[in-house]
């Protein structure tokens, strides 16, 4: 199946603690059915010093069942679903609430 969520793309939480947050991916696990978004899902770790950082308790955000997660509308902001469609012989995927190119 086609990817409807990618790297870089903004999205909205659906469920969970973190509902109603929004942020851009920033990986995503196919295999698992897992992303990890920007800002959500943020659970401290201790993690010791080294000579790139330093150490201390540092929040790091973990990953979110793909699910619980949907695009953002580019023209309101608001969730959306993702559709596919062939435009000058190549395959993009559009915002099914507006209609809108989501990666143009």
């Amino acid at each position: 199946m086609a990817a409807k969520i990618k790297k870089g793309d903004r999205v909205v939480v659906l469920a969970g603690r973190d509902k109603g947050k929004s942020g851009e991916v920033l990986s995503v696990d196919p295999k698992k059915g897992r992303a990890t978004v920007a800002g959500v899902n943020t659970q401290l770790r201790h993690t010791r010093q080294s000579a790139q950082s330093e150490g201390g308790i540092i929040p790091k955000a973990g990953p979110i069942d793909l699910s619980n997660i949907a695009i953002e509308d580019p023209k309101d902001g608001k969730p959306t679903r993702v559709g596919f469609r062939f435009e000058n012989g190549k395959k993009v995927r559009f915002a099914k609430r507006s209609g809108e190119l989501i990666d143009g």
